[in-house]
């Protein structure tokens, strides 16, 4: 599954863009030096998201939307479409 595509799947599961639960989690205090466990305890408990949802929403919360090219254009399960994440909602796409 694609970094994208688990930022996706997070919205539909939890009804909220990747910006709000990024904003969210801001709000809360969590950021570049929080560790991923309070985040993914957070995620599970408030949003009932699993580790691979999570992780997903830990990188953008703690580093912002850009990724490593490594996967950019490639034909793997893994690729993405751009190094820099939609963060705002598949509405808006």
């Amino acid at each position: 599954m694609s970094f994208q595509a688990y930022l996706d799947n997070a919205e539909k599961k939890t009804g909220k863009t990747p910006q709000q639960l990024v904003d969210l989690a801001h709000a809360r205090g969590f950021g570049a030096d929080t560790k991923s466990g309070e985040i993914l305890a957070w995620l599970k408990d408030d949003f009932d998201l699993g580790r691979g949802h999570g992780m997903a929403l830990v990188h953008v919360i703690k580093n912002g939307p850009g990724i490593s090219d490594q996967h950019v254009g490639s034909s793997g399960v893994h690729r993405d479409e751009s190094a820099v994440l939609r963060l705002d909602g598949l509405a808006a796409r």
